[in-house]
């Protein structure tokens, strides 16, 4: 980050201003210039870069949503801010209207300026003046008179610009999550789980009652994002205890939804402890800075609360779930062993398996198809002992290792073979199907932009 000059900024406002009149001379059209309300000579940074690109993103919606084209778009990113430029086929006072909005409504609004200037070169002034950064008093005393320095100015754009962007990273995380439920559900043939061919072994569930459950569980992963950016200087254990309780409120949504089928109480536990610990781990300039740490940071969050669960269960000496009972005769620990160990079954074996599907030009569904087989390979579903037995459950491991190192990424005929023997054996995966889906969310989070580095903004 460096200072800009005064000269420097005249020449990026000249620049833009004959930018605009160029792009009115073309189209004749209302003409839309966004940038960043940034005080200081500081204009440019990762952080706000990711607030103008979300200002950017959450602007093409709005336009989109009120069926409005946008022509001749011209973005620039430089030490001077960021620029959008563009001709809009609509009427300039409901495009000032919607402009306005967005400024007003959006967390980070303060700091957008979105001009509209009309076919006739004029810029069209808001109806009511904006707000002081620093005290909200309306108008432009403060500025004027120079009431607030730059240090409290900038202390300002900062807040604007944390809370702004967790709350849009905390809504994606949300989506993409909810996304990854329902890819894991769609994605077919998986052998014993339901899929778009079949219900696999279940006689209680199918695609709906899934989609009504992912539905249920919307906010929820937001929620725990949350909690876990706001607890990140607490304790991991004290983290997760508020994380736990939206865990609970969240089971019981799901079972209102589905009539009381357990369709995502894996799910719940696993890809919510991911989701708080990737806001735990979160930075306004990069929502996916330190990737490495997530598995750590996954174990840190819940090991305490799993290792006083299972301590709890030896003491009392008797069990509630069949997870529990298998602990207890077996010491399978499950899924919530799983995230304790910081969930070596995506991280080993889910997340590489996909990537390297995805990246050899695999379809989505065909590469979640392969990483399932992988992680059924693995064995230590409980799910699979839970439902069949142990000796009946290690057989069909077997069965899926062996065709793997056969086949490594086998035909859909030979998958259809094992989801006929997995449904006559009443065998399900239930567990790896959570894994797979935390393995999708992961996937896609690692694809969310940052705000770019020193180089990509130099222009």
């Amino acid at each position: 980050m460096r200072e800009v000059t005064l000269q420097e900024m005249l020449d990026a406002r000249e620049r833009r201003a004959e930018a605009q009149r160029e792009l009115l001379a073309a189209f004749a059209l209302p003409v839309l210039s966004f940038t960043m309300n940034i005080p200081g000579p500081i204009k440019d940074s990762p952080t706000i870069r990711r607030a103008f690109d979300e200002g950017l993103r959450q602007l093409d919606l709005a336009l989109n949503d009120a069926g409005y084209a946008t022509l001749s778009r011209q973005v620039r990113h430089a030490v001077t801010g960021h620029v959008f430029l563009c001709a809009v086929q609509a009427d300039a006072a409901e495009l000032k209207a919607i402009c306005t909005q967005l400024e007003d409504a959006s967390p980070m609004g303060r700091l957008y300026d979105m001009d509209v200037i009309g076919p006739n070169g004029q810029k069209l002034a808001r109806a009511e003046e904006r707000r002081c950064l620093v005290c909200g008093s309306v108008g432009r005393a403060c500025a004027s008179r120079r009431l607030h320095d730059l240090d409290e100015l900038n202390a300002a754009v900062a807040h604007l610009l944390r809370e702004g962007l967790l709350a849009a990273d905390a809504e994606r995380a949300d989506a993409l999550a909810n996304q990854a439920l329902l890819d894991e559900v769609y994605t077919t043939p998986k052998p014993g789980l339901v899929d778009r061919n079949n219900n696999g072994s279940h006689r209680d569930m199918c695609p709906e009652t899934f989609e009504r459950s992912a539905d249920a569980l919307r906010g929820f992963w937001r929620d725990c994002f949350l909690v876990g950016a706001e607890t990140a200087a607490l304790p991991a254990a004290e983290a997760f205890a508020r994380m736990r309780t939206l865990g609970v409120e969240a089971e019981k949504k799901m079972l209102e939804a589905t009539g009381g089928v357990n369709t995502h109480k894996g799910a719940i536990f696993t890809l919510g402890t991911v989701c708080g610990a990737l806001g735990r781990l979160w930075q306004p300039d990069n929502p996916h800075l330190f990737p490495e740490r997530i598995p750590e940071t996954c174990a840190e969050l819940c090991r305490k609360a799993v290792d006083e669960d299972f301590a709890a269960m030896v003491k009392i000496g008797r069990a509630r779930t069949t997870g529990e009972r298998l602990f207890l005769s077996s010491g399978l620990r499950g899924i919530r062993g799983e995230a304790a160990d910081g969930l070596p079954a995506v991280f080993e074996t889910g997340l590489p398996v996909l990537t390297a599907c995805l990246s050899d030009g695999m379809s989505r569904n065909d590469a979640g198809v392969n990483t399932l087989l992988h992680l059924i390979a693995r064995g230590g579903d409980t799910n699979m002992i839970k439902r069949g037995g142990a000796e009946l459950a290690d057989a069909a491991v077997g069965r899926v290792r062996r065709l793997l190192a056969e086949y490594p990424r086998p035909e859909t005929t030979r998958i259809l073979e094992l989801d006929t023997a997995f449904i006559r054996q009443d065998l399900s995966p239930g567990g790896c199907a959570d894994l797979l889906a935390v393995s999708y969310f992961l996937y896609d989070w690692s694809l969310l932009p940052s705000g770019g580095s020193e180089d990509e903004r130099a222009g």
